[in-house]
């Protein structure tokens, strides 16, 4: 169903939140070895080498420098614990050390404390730049794993929380679409479709035809067509909504309008008979017969006992026969595929009637009795 990419941590960014930890650290009185300025240092040694032992030490000094109410509200402070429990969250994503809480909210409540303060915040947005993608790193991987065991409403409350701190990231708010899709929330994921495609750079055919396919599971025609429409729009080249257009046009009936993009769609795929078969119909029913037995001979090369393409072929020649009693190549052409037709599904009524209608206008008794026969059978029967 998804394959998301985990939000890269930018090695610039590595780099920097580990220069400013040796720059906060420095900062302090060198005189009392005091627990931030040690959980400052090994976070940075961590950041380096990435020893985990080195955040292990972190964490450590971070508590330690937690312990007063004073403590709790002090920035630097709760930059620490935040640099520290997100990584916990992100590196030790199984849990395998004790904690008394969760890193994830540890970390998440010092992040809370750090964004209420805007101007502190302003001045290390490199350092709450890495909490937030670390915070994502841990919640997508609590949602991928919920997907893989099939819980799919704790997978989209996990992406809720990766899209809070993601910055809009494109793949995760796909995800969440096709998430509330499969827990019943259809109006949530064609809310988040519709944003997509409304404009062209997050945009896609994926995302046009899953709205599509929405709007159909909620039988409203006109929201399909107007969405594919728009696709086609968007990305005129791309064959699966053009084939999703096609088929639309179908149900609709709308032949006038699969008439101009029939054989855009054969040139992808020349022996689909299916489509050359609705290529020969569309024409059929817009009065363009010369183009019609085009499409259906076409069928019959690549199906020879396809019983729709011989039937509406020997109607075609059947109604130009009727048109001009005289002509008995259309006569024979009608006799021909009519007899196909009725060889490859001998009881079909429609084909059996066409027959009867053929040899009544050719005067031919004795072939319009033993039809008629049939006829009378299959109504009994």
């Amino acid at each position: 169903m998804m394959n998301p990419r985990r939000p890269k941590t930018n090695g610039n960014l590595v780099y920097a939140v580990a220069l400013v930890i040796f720059m906060l650290a420095g900062a302090l009185p060198v005189a009392a070895q005091s627990n931030l300025k040690e959980g400052n240092n090994n976070f940075a040694l961590y950041m380096k080498s990435k020893d985990f032992k080195h955040l292990e030490a972190a964490r450590k000094f971070a508590d330690a420098a937690f312990k007063t109410k004073r403590d709790s509200v002090n920035f630097r402070n709760n930059l620490l614990r935040g640099l520290v429990y997100s990584t916990l969250a992100m590196v030790d994503s199984n849990r395998t050390q004790k904690y008394s809480a969760d890193p994830i909210d540890v970390a998440s409540a010092a992040l809370k404390r750090l964004t209420n303060n805007r101007q502190a915040g302003y001045e290390h947005e490199t350092e709450i730049d890495y909490i937030k993608k670390s915070l994502a790193n841990a919640y997508l991987i609590k949602a991928n794993r919920a997907v893989g065991k099939g819980n799919f409403e704790e997978a989209r409350s996990q992406y809720h929380k990766v899209d809070s701190l993601s910055g809009g990231a494109i793949d995760v708010k796909h995800n969440l679409a096709v998430l509330s899709a499969k827990t019943g929330g259809a109006d949530d994921a064609i809310k988040r479709y519709e944003a997509f495609i409304n404009q062209r750079e997050t945009s896609s055919p994926v995302y046009i035809l899953e709205l599509a396919k929405l709007y159909r599971e909620k039988k409203d025609r006109r929201a399909v067509l107007n969405t594919l429409l728009k696709g086609r729009q968007q990305f005129p080249e791309n064959k699966e909504i053009l084939f999703e257009l096609i088929s639309t046009h179908v149900a609709n009936e709308a032949y006038a309008a699969i008439v101009p993009l029939v054989d855009e769609a054969i040139a992808h795929e020349p022996e689909n008979v299916n489509l050359n078969y609705i290529a020969g119909y569309a024409n059929e029913m817009e009065g363009n017969h010369a183009a019609a037995k085009k499409y259906y001979e076409k069928v019959i090369r690549l199906d020879a006992n396809n019983f729709d393409a011989n039937f509406e072929l020997g109607l075609l020649y059947l109604k130009e026969f009727i048109a001009n009693p005289d002509d008995s190549e259309k006569q024979n052409k009608a006799q021909e595929y009519l007899l196909r037709a009725n060889q490859i599904r001998p009881s079909e009524v429609n084909a059996l009637k066409s027959l009867a209608v053929l040899y009544d206008q050719s005067g031919n008794i004795i072939q319009l009795e033993r039809v008629n026969n049939i006829l009378n059978q299959l109504t009994i029967d």
